[in-house]
């Protein structure tokens, strides 16, 4: 039992290290947009239908809102990228 639990931990953990460096790598390359970029991955993945690939992103945010003072969050802009995804889908 300690094994899977330790499993799932490491799991976690590995999870948390890949949303928690794609946040820094985006906030160091993109600044005020890095949060666009990743509601624009987010987006993606949802109207693919990756469902973890979607909350990696919408964690990635999350993340870039956090650690980085520069980085813009406008719902308006937000909801455009969506759309924008949703049409080039199909």
């Amino acid at each position: 039992m300690f094994v899977v639990i330790r499993r799932w931990l490491e799991d976690r953990r590995a999870i948390r290290r890949r949303w928690q460096a794609d946040a820094r790598r985006l906030a160091a390359a993109e600044e005020a947009n890095a949060c666009y970029e990743a509601q624009r991955c987010a987006a993606r993945a949802r109207v693919r239908g990756e469902k973890a690939e979607f909350y990696h992103w919408a964690k990635v945010a999350a993340e870039i809102a956090r650690i980085s003072p520069q980085a813009e969050m406008e719902i308006e802009k937000v909801t455009g990228i969506v759309a924008e995804e949703e049409r080039r889908s199909g």
